[in-house]
């Protein structure tokens, strides 16, 4: 079996909760893609990354059923191991830092992949939705005090990989960022913490506790 790192990103403040990513840190135990693409389906994860070039942060990023050239949760947990300055993805070179408990990476609205954002009235209208059919990529979310930035979210990605609800989406964070123009302090899923703040010429900061599962 391909040895690999189990990390949660987006803890709580407590420590708890953080969406679970799959690191392989030698990629080249793996370097076709049909075969990293079979173990990110065998591991599950909502999205599993291959390390290519630890030292210059060159990574390869799946989800059960497709290869991303960008997403969040991967980029801020595979920066904290690796303490490097940039990933480089398919998408771009994506800055990386750390911050005390928190790791942050810089990257842009136009990376991501396609997400429908829906805001609702009030967080318990949030809590109350039920899991919508495979189809659209829904991020859902409302102000929990808008004055403060505060938001409840929850993220549904519409896929047939067994994935119904993503406790944790840097990606669509970043969408949200970009589209208010203003930094935001995000509760999703059963109790993930996400920070964002908006930076100059469209780039998006995106930060979050990383642990590593023993």
């Amino acid at each position: 079996m391909t040895d690999y790192d189990v990390l949660r990103v987006f803890c709580g403040p407590d420590g708890g909760y953080g969406n679970e990513l799959g690191v392989v840190r030698d990629g080249s135990v793996l370097p076709e893609r049909s075969d990293r693409q079979t173990l990110a389906a065998k591991l599950g994860f909502s999205e599993t990354v291959f390390v290519d070039d630890p030292e210059r942060g060159v990574i390869d990023i799946y989800t059960p059923t497709l290869r991303l050239p960008f997403a969040g949760h991967p980029c801020v947990g595979t920066a904290w191991l690796l303490d490097v300055p940039e990933l480089v993805t398919p998408a771009g070179a994506v800055g990386a830092r750390l911050d005390g408990e928190f790791s942050w990476i810089e990257a842009r609205a136009e990376w991501a992949p396609p997400r429908t954002l829906r805001r609702y009235g009030t967080p318990a209208e949030v809590d109350a939705l039920d899991v919508p059919p495979p189809g659209e990529w829904v991020y859902a979310w409302a102000w929990q005090d808008e004055a403060a930035g505060r938001i409840r979210a929850r993220a549904f990605p519409g896929r047939n990989d067994g994935i119904d609800e993503d406790e944790a989406t840097g990606a669509a964070a970043l969408l949200l960022t970009d589209r208010l123009g203003r930094a935001l302090n995000i509760t999703q899923g059963k109790g993930s913490q996400i920070l964002t703040a908006p930076q100059p010429h469209g780039w998006v900061e995106i930060g979050g506790r990383v642990f590593l599962e023993p």
